[in-house]
C-alpha cells in the first residue's frame, strides 16, 4: 500500500461512508449501495480504489463479493499518523 493512494482514497466522502459501512461489517456492492445517493457500478468503482489503496480486501462467496476493512492496510495508515503524536 503506498500511503499516497490510501490519502486519496479516504479524502471522497462516499468512499469513507463506505468505510464506514464495512467497519460495522462485511457487505456486499448492492449492501453498500443502498446507503449512498450513487449507482451500484459507482460503489464498485469507489471499492476499487480502496482495494488498490490496501483499505478494503475481497472474498467470493458464490457468485457475489462481499467487502471487508483489511487491518493491514489501516495498520500501515495508522502507523504513519501515529509518529506526529510522539513529537
Amino acid at each position: 500500500m503506498m500511503l499516497a493512494d490510501a490519502f486519496m482514497a479516504i479524502a471522497d466522502p462516499n468512499r469513507r461512508h463506505i468505510l464506514e459501512e464495512l467497519r460495522r461489517g462485511p457487505k456486499t456492492v448492492t449492501e453498500l449501495a443502498s446507503g449512498l445517493p450513487v449507482s451500484r457500478p459507482a460503489v464498485s468503482q469507489h471499492l476499487k480504489v480502496l482495494l488498490d489503496a490496501g483499505l478494503v480486501s475481497a472474498q467470493a462467496e458464490g457468485t457475489r463479493r462481499v467487502y471487508s476493512i483489511s487491518n493491514t492496510g489501516f495498520v500501515q495508515l495508522n502507523l504513519w499518523l501515529d509518529q506526529f503524536w510522539t513529537v
